[in-house]
């Protein structure tokens, strides 16, 4: 079976994301459920990052299985892609994906931040019961909107395809419906990272204008430490919104199978879940350190 040139370079750039997704996801929740155990203490930030690490685990596969089967099995992809269990799965790790991003953001503002607003400083003080109960409704929410997408879901693409002008266009209607309904679930997470991305920058950059009257050591210490926070969000909000436009543009179910534009979707879909992990771990000098001991015991053997 001959396969086009553009099959294969989608192949390889989908199994490379899909190897160091694999990885550093794999590294994020191991290394985090280790230190989780070592502590026996209730520890946010790790709790975030394997719930992140989990969810990005499981897009990767979901990602990877997709583009293998579009490429090897095209039949087979066309007949399954629009099914309510594969459209289930595929819209829970999209959700859940989202809002631990969402809620990894929340965390960042609450500690990073610097406002002296009241209600502001009420959520810093309660931060421990926020997350965990943002997580469960993340959770919940994300199981609601996947179950809210299959239950629209009134007519299979394959008959459709078959039927009359009459049914195409209902079929159109309940897609456009569809689509209606995922921005809806999806524009929240959206708006809250911005929000909580914006309010990051301010407080960075008040933060950083007051250093700047302050002693050199303090503020070279304060200040390096925020503009890493400041270049990890940024990159975070980068790869949120690449990988929500691309979803988007996914779900109209409108761009040509297996074309270009096709592959391309799929790509950067994939290179959200892989960029935002290895950004996780270059800006945290714990995790930076576990990994390099890993690099070098694997050196040693």
């Amino acid at each position: 079976m001959d396969f086009p040139f553009s099959d294969i370079l989608h192949m390889v750039i989908m199994s490379v994301e899909f190897l160091v997704g694999v990885s550093v996801n794999g590294f994020l929740i191991i290394v985090n459920c280790h230190d989780l155990l070592q502590s026996r203490k209730l520890m946010l930030l790790q709790i975030l990052l394997i719930c992140t690490g989990l969810s990005r685990f499981g897009l990767q596969i979901m990602l990877m299985v997709q583009s293998f089967f579009s490429v090897l099995f095209p039949l087979v992809y066309e007949e399954n892609i629009y099914s309510d269990k594969m459209l289930f799965v595929w819209m829970f790790f999209s959700s859940v994906g989202l809002w631990f991003a969402t809620c990894l953001s929340i965390f960042y503002c609450l500690k990073i931040s610097g406002f002296s607003q009241h209600c502001f400083l009420w959520l810093k003080f309660r931060i421990s019961k926020l997350i965990l109960w943002l997580l469960l409704g993340s959770l919940l929410t994300s199981v609601g909107t996947a179950a809210l997408c299959i239950e629209g879901n009134l007519i299979e693409y394959n008959d459709v395809l078959r039927n009359t002008t009459v049914m195409r266009n209902t079929a159109e209607l309940i897609n456009s419906n569809k689509l209606l309904l995922v921005n809806l679930a999806l524009i929240l997470p959206l708006a809250i990272f911005v929000m909580c991305t914006s309010m990051l920058l301010i407080s960075l950059y008040k933060h950083t204008h007051r250093m700047q009257s302050g002693s050199h050591s303090f503020s070279s210490a304060r200040k390096e430490a925020h503009v890493n926070a400041l270049k990890t969000v940024i990159t975070f909000f980068c790869f949120f919104i690449s990988y929500f436009s691309a979803f988007m543009a996914n779900m109209t179910f409108k761009i040509p199978y297996r074309s270009h534009r096709f592959f391309l979707v799929k790509e950067i879909m994939a290179a959200y879940p892989v960029g935002h992990s290895v950004i996780i771990i270059l800006s945290n000098s714990k995790l930076q350190e576990s990994f390099r001991r890993i690099i070098c015991l694997r050196k040693k053997q």
